[in-house]
């Protein structure tokens, strides 16, 4: 998670008393929430709630841009965000972007003015990983009883649905339909015509089927899923429906319900109505009326396709599955291990399945790479456990361009990671393992390459220079792809700047000869990285697994 620490704030002392913010930058409204940790437990109570409607998903129509007076408006809301969370003591904002900045040609560039101006840095989120966060989100305030439940989540840009259990998400699907992109592309006219209501409708619904047919494809034989829906446009839904049933807005909306009958006939109401005309109806926020009809088709439709008759919203979604997504990765949460890691491990697992990725070569790959990053961690290197993780990943997947072509299947690497749709990763890290094996063979990383220049910070370029450079000295021991290599042993001699590499062989009558050529023939961008003379020696005996 990429997070932004507030300086000079009196941040309390007590685990109980750390206060963080996330700030969600979706297609149609940014969210705040600011909330007070309490690990021991482990949970969270929210302090702050913050809403600005900016309309990121509002771009240009020739280019798809950005347009600048929405980034000028964004901006502000981002330094207002800020204060407000300092004004709480909060040591830190987590921010997150999606489908409306993720899909501009000048996403990157407005979050790196981000940065610039406000301090903040943004991760840019996957479809499915943002998926993921909604799921944790949800988890985090309601209780599943061990029971499925469905997730449907309908946002200006996208609709995230997604089946999960107690225990983990089962499926996460994301698609580009959303209340803002439908209204903006398919309704022109107040109140919508007929012929586009019929489109509207059909559209989204062979939109939604893929997602829908995977969810059930994903059930198991007599399970009935709870529906659970989040959002503005579902929040929305539920708070008109209860003005009218109630006579007021209740104090809070989870656990309402409405069904799908309810939603219908509003649906019929709202088709017939003008903007002005829903402006008015009790309950509807000015702006959300302007969306509120396209956001309710793809509910209906949604609940259509699932066979579902009641929806159970729920008041937490993607920002506060953002603050327990921090807490999984800060060990604040004991489960960390099943939750974060092995969603980040299944995920690395399924991406090389995904490409036919030879695992057990991979994983003798991996587990070169890291036991020369432990032996020279502290006397060529002080990178941690976060950079371990993600050179084990680039090791699992650094072939996986081989999927696409031989030749320069390295590069192919880096494109296929970087849209693998990696979860549990935010956007840096990715870059970061994309760039990993990218430089496993040929060239080293250079500042004209383009993909070298989307690593924004200069730590992170230093970290791919160097920790692909292990990368390189990890294949070149697996060579013959046959784990010819057991083991290797570093020793350091400072003063002469020399690093000997002892080479066992799985098996004592294997002289290694071409894994050995192979090291002396890329070991020089080692060498380069590190500033030392790299001298391999094969030893006389099988290592410690034996031989073969």
């Amino acid at each position: 998670m990429v997070s932004t620490s507030i300086q000079n704030l009196p941040i309390p002392n007590t685990e109980q008393q750390r206060i963080i913010a996330a700030i969600d930058m979706g297609t149609n409204s940014l969210h705040m929430v600011i909330v007070r940790i309490e690990p021991t437990l482990p949970a969270f109570s929210i302090i702050g709630r913050e809403k600005e409607t900016v309309r990121l998903g509002n771009r240009e129509i020739a280019t798809g841009n950005l347009k600048q007076e929405v980034i000028e408006r964004a901006i502000a809301t981002l330094h207002r965000f800020q204060e407000i969370a300092q004004s709480l003591h909060a040591e830190t904002i987590v921010a997150v972007a999606t489908s409306a900045v993720r899909e501009a040609p000048n996403g990157k560039d407005f979050l790196q003015r981000v940065k610039a101006e406000v301090g903040l840095s943004v991760d840019l989120i996957s479809g499915p990983e943002e998926a993921r966060r909604i799921y944790l989100g949800v988890l985090s305030g309601m209780e599943f009883n061990n029971q499925p439940h469905v997730i449907v989540d309908i946002g200006g840009g996208s609709t995230e649905i997604i089946l999960g259990d107690s225990h983990q998400e089962r499926v996460l699907t994301s698609t580009k339909v959303g209340a803002v992109r439908l209204t903006s592309e398919l309704i022109n006219s107040d109140p919508i015509s007929n012929n586009e209501f019929q489109y509207l409708q059909a559209y989204v619904r062979g939109m939604l089927e893929r997602s829908v047919d995977e969810v059930l494809g994903n059930l198991q034989l007599g399970e009935s899923p709870r529906l659970v829906g989040t959002s503005g446009t579902i929040e929305t839904l539920a708070t008109i429906k209860a003005q009218e049933k109630l006579g007021y807005e209740p104090f809070t909306l989870n656990g309402y319900q409405f069904t799908l009958k309810d939603l219908q006939g509003w649906v019929n109401r709202l088709r017939k109505m003008t903007y002005s005309e829903r402006s008015a109806i009790p309950g509807m926020p000015e702006k959300r009326s302007e969306v509120i009809l396209a956001g309710a088709v793809i509910l209906q439709e949604a609940m259509t396709l699932l066979g579902v008759d009641t929806i159970t919203v729920c008041e937490r979604s993607l920002r506060e599955g953002v603050i327990v997504d921090w807490m999984l990765t800060h060990g604040l949460i004991e489960d960390r291990l099943r939750y974060q890691g092995s969603v980040r491990q299944r995920s690395v697992l399924n991406v090389a399945k995904k490409f036919h990725v030879n695992v057990e070569y991979s994983d003798r790959v991996a587990k070169l790479a890291l036991s020369l990053f432990d032996q020279t961690q502290y006397l060529l290197h002080s990178w941690g456990l976060e950079s371990r993780e993600l050179l084990w990943a680039a090791a699992i997947l650094h072939n996986c361009g081989h999927y696409i072509s031989h030749d320069s299947h390295h590069k192919h690497s880096y494109y296929l990671i970087r849209n693998g749709e990696l979860l549990g990763y935010t956007e840096t890290e990715i870059e970061i393992i994309a760039n990993l094996a990218r430089y496993h063979r040929k060239s080293a990383p250079k500042k004209k390459h383009e993909n070298y220049q989307n690593l924004l910070s200069r730590k992170n370029q230093i970290m791919v220079s160097q920790l692909s450079s292990i990368l390189r000295l990890a294949t070149a021991l697996e060579r013959r792809q046959i784990g010819a290599v057991s083991q290797v042993k570093c020793e350091y001699h400072r003063q002469v700047q020399e690093l000997l590499l002892q080479v066992f062989p799985r098996n004592i009558n294997d002289d290694c000869a071409l894994e050995l050529w192979s090291l002396d023939f890329t070991k020089s961008v080692f060498e380069t990285e590190f500033g030392v003379q790299l001298i391999s020696k094969l030893e006389s005996s099988a290592g410690v697994f034996g031989s073969s």
